[in-house]
């Protein structure tokens, strides 16, 4: 038993997971912090995230008792605790929920005897200190403490809905919930579940009992279920006898490196505000994108840039003006790495993208101040800066509240701090409509489906459900051979069918257990609802297609990481049958060089027709000494298929993997990168081709490679314009890699020197011409200092050599040069007045258009050229 100021954060956690193991739980990791199929979820916010399917009966797992210790993340949507972050005792973005989970097993006994007994014997808290509520209506909660925990007395104390009742949305499981609180002593003001930072609940017990309707009309679930949740860092805080969670070893190390780095001490009062933030928020970032996270401007990427930029505000005012926040992931890492080896694995990677993010802000930053001084100029007398323009600063600009404060004060001016809230409170409400998690009550009792795929292309089934998604049909059948989109792999297509039906499947999906198959039906006479026999058939050749591209990510996976370094890990993927594109951890762009040699070695990987050899239900730690790469943040259950490509001495990858695969690198034909770009910091992407699509895309570059070859075997001085014209558009076409490995670049840019300078050469002959022909031009009309002349030109260049040779030659007189071919003109004059002056008539008796400075040029029909010949006579005559 443990001491009781004795516990670290090490031990406490594992004391925690070793208690409920003994007790029948499954010990379960940490899911990551970026939510694998759950689109209403920015981040995993608590520890019940990753069981959402198995309370809501979509899932099932092997196992009725968890355990785990979850990485949560707070802020943005409906749990966000950002803004409260460095000034309270307890507020965090990233936090540890400790957890135990009954799904159907134990109820509300067993979840308080455990709860109990942990708190007072294994941590050795003085029951005396602790108190327990419960829902105002649950008798049975308070019953079952006061049996348990005799010594709580009167400290069972009753709450409302607002305290003590849980839901997972506004419809769906819910329940009364029981939460322990410590009561730290009266030098500490406030009251239990109010303000004030005496009384710290430290576990909360929910009791999944009720099932809401969009009526909120409560109904019991036929097995009720337990999930509790307690903050890591409170239980730490509370065991270590320290004022808040920022002074126990969790936090200790990354304060004293702020301190380090800034050479300004930590005071735990209103001074410390900035080492808290920047303490708190370098674990949310370094956590978050060990998980696979990126930075951007939207959704979570959007979330971290702000957390970031808050941050590195906060470094500003400790006088931090160059980029530090890289260099606190080394002590978080020297903390928490021992348990959560992804910070360690990925540990250069977390700084690289973190630096370059600060840097960038620098120069955001600069953009910001402008932005800034613009509003201040419109503010004029009323010396309040509009809430709406401190929110766009905020939204748009990433620029802190806190930094346009400051600097409107050091202007003499206020900030509309509830204009802010209020443009703050409306994205929130955004954030929350998106956010919200609705149980659909037509998915909650979809029938578990079977696949097949592996081995089967078409498979005899029955027909399980028929339902409506949307404005598609959909089926769901007992076996299928249809593989649902996984992994980043696309959802298979086919048919369903038997004599008197058709469905044809467009796309293939997951809920839950069940295997949906999307589409519509094409011939249905007169069929029952579901529970009949078809026969399920994949289109194969699509397949086959993305079976290639699958295997090619492996190898592609491989290659990178022998020519660009083993810090490259997978972040996501998408594989479908026409390309593949493939993202992975990477610090710049790669050079045409690596791209080669990449490619060169899948190539002959490929030809040399490697065995891919796929091993079900490994033991995922076997799998890992086994040296299988795992997908960037991916969540895998304790047994793994692992796919190896190669034989045993000479394998060649080995990858954790779900999806489809040819049998043989063979079967993959041709291959090739078509694009290599960044997609956020430190994150590159690579899309490319093989198989089918590969050899369309070589037959028609080879084609066009042929072409141009025989244009550049011509001299330039033959080439017609539609010569020139095609050759343009062939060498656009061309791809940019298939050029500079046929080595064309150089040739095809001397080539199109050459002939651009005969078309020069081309151009100032026949200017030279007009110019001389020009000479010879008499005007048609001359009125006053007005001459007009009209000349068969038929395009603006020849209309200009004209106006120009006229204005030469008759330089003290206002010269009218029009087309009679399609109506253009020009007006010149030494006097611009006159020249507007002779226009404004044109243009009144055309109404044609035009205008301009010096030159004036324009268009009037063609068949008003007599009428302004004579209207200008009239006018000037």
């Amino acid at each position: 038993m443990f001491t009781y100021k004795a516990m670290k954060s090490n031990d406490v956690r594992s004391s925690f997971l070793d208690y409920f193991a003994r007790r029948g739980h499954k010990v379960v990791p940490s899911s990551p912090l970026i939510p694998q199929n759950d689109p209403t979820l920015l981040f995993t916010n608590a520890g019940m995230n990753q069981f959402k399917n198995v309370f809501l009966g979509l899932e099932k797992r092997d196992y009725k008792r968890a355990t785990s210790s979850q990485k949560c993340l707070r802020a943005g949507g409906k749990h966000n605790d950002l803004e409260n972050v460095g000034f309270t005792a307890r507020h965090h973005t990233f936090f540890e929920m400790l957890g135990n989970f009954s799904f159907g097993d134990y109820f509300k006994a067993e979840a308080i005897e455990f709860g109990w007994e942990y708190v007072t014997k294994t941590l050795g808290l003085d029951p005396k200190r602790l108190y327990a509520t419960v829902f105002t209506d649950d008798d049975e909660a308070e019953r079952l403490w006061k049996k348990i925990a005799p010594e709580l007395g009167d400290r069972v104390l009753r709450f409302g809905e607002h305290d003590n009742f849980w839901s997972m949305g506004e419809t769906g499981p819910c329940g009364p919930c029981s939460e322990i609180h410590y009561d730290r002593g009266p030098k500490y003001p406030g009251e239990l579940n109010g303000d004030g930072d005496r009384f710290m609940e430290i576990w909360n017990l929910v009791f999944m009992q009720y099932n809401r309707d969009e009526h909120r009309v409560l109904t019991p679930l036929p097995k009720p279920s337990v999930d509790t949740g307690a903050g890591l860092e409170r239980f730490c805080m509370v065991l270590q006898n320290v004022e808040t969670n920022y002074d126990t070893d969790l936090f200790i190390p990354l304060l004293n490196k702020v301190t380090e780095l800034s050479g300004k001490e930590y005071s735990e009062g209103p001074i410390g505000v900035s080492h808290r933030v920047i303490s708190d928020h370098v674990r949310a970032l370094s956590f978050a994108i060990a998980d696979g996270a990126t930075i951007s401007n939207e959704g979570r990427g959007y979330v971290l840039r702000r957390i970031l930029r808050r941050a590195a505000r906060h470094g500003r005012l400790l006088g931090l003006h160059e980029p530090f926040i890289h260099k606190i992931v080394d002590p978080l890492i020297g903390v928490m790495g021992g348990h959560f080896t992804e910070l360690v694995a990925k540990r250069s990677h977390i700084e690289l993208v973190i630096q370059s993010e600060e840097e960038q802000f620098g120069r955001a930053l600069d953009t910001g101040l402008e932005i800034f001084e613009d509003i201040v100029k419109q503010v004029g007398s009323s010396k309040l800066i509009p809430g709406n323009e401190v929110f766009k600063l905020y939204d748009t600009y990433g620029f802190p509240v806190d930094l346009t404060e400051i600097m409107a004060q050091e202007r003499g001016l206020q900030i509309d701090m509830p204009g802010f809230e209020h443009e703050l409170e409306k994205q929130r409400e955004r954030s929350r409509q998106g956010s919200n998690f609705e149980a659909v009550s037509i998915d909650m009792n979809l029938p578990p489906s079977t696949f097949r795929g592996y081995d089967h292309e078409s498979l005899s089934s029955e027909v399980l459900y028929i339902g409506h998604k949307d404005e598609q049909e959909y089926l769901v059948l007992k076996e299928t051979p249809f593989y649902a989109e996984s992994g980043g792999q696309v959802g298979d297509t086919g048919r369903i069918h038997q004599p008197d039906f058709e469905f044809l499947v467009e796309d293939t999906q997951k809920a839950g257990e069940a295997i949906i198959h999307l589409g519509k039906t094409v011939v249905d006479s007169a069929r029952a609802e579901s529970h009949f026999k078809v026969t399920a058939e994949v289109d194969s050749e699509r397949r086959a297609d993305i079976q290639r591209n699958h295997t090619a990510t492996h190898l592609l996976h491989r290659a990178l990481r022998m020519i660009l370094g083993e810090h490259v890990h997978q972040a996501g993927s998408l594989v479908a049958p026409d390309r593949f594109r493939f993202d992975f951890t990477h610090f710049k762009a790669m050079t045409p060089q690596e791209l080669d040699e990449v490619e060169k070695i899948v190539e002959e990987k490929i030809k040399a027709d490697l065995k891919v050899n796929p091993l079900v239900d490994v033991p995922i730690d076997e799998a890992k000494k086994m040296g299988a790469m795992a997908l960037f943040g991916e969540k895998y259950g304790d047994k793994v298929r692992v796919v190896v490509t190669g034989e045993e001495p000479n394998v060649f990858s080995r990858e954790l993997c779900g999806g489809m695969h040819v049998t043989h690198t063979g079967d993959i034909g041709l291959f090739f990168i078509t694009q290599e770009t960044a997609i956020a910091a430190g994150m590159r992407r690579i899309e490319a081709i093989s198989g089918t699509e590969a050899k369309r895309f070589f037959d028609e570059q080879n084609d066009i490679v042929s072409k141009i070859k025989s244009y550049l075997a011509k001299k330039t001085d033959t080439l017609s314009d539609e010569d020139i014209a095609n050759f343009k558009s062939l060498a656009g076409t061309a791809h940019r890699r298939i050029l500079q490995k046929e080595g064309l670049f150089g040739p095809i840019q001397d080539f199109q020197t050459e002939f651009e300078k005969n078309i020069r050469n081309k151009e100032r002959e026949a200017k030279g011409k007009l110019a001389q022909e020009a000479t010879a031009v008499e005007p048609q009309a001359e009125i006053s200092d007005i001459l007009i002349f009209t000349i068969p030109a038929a395009d603006s260049k020849a209309l200009m050599v004209f106006s120009d040779s006229f204005k030469k030659t008759y330089s003290d007189s206002c010269v009218v040069t029009i087309s009679d071919s399609n109506g253009a003109l020009t007006i010149t004059s030494p006097n611009p007045a006159r020249g507007q002056e002779v226009f404004k008539e044109v243009v009144a008796v055309s109404g044609g258009r035009g205008g301009g400075q010096g030159t004036i040029r324009g268009s009037i029909p063609v068949d008003k050229i007599d009428a302004v010949i004579g209207a200008l006579k009239r006018k000037f005559g």
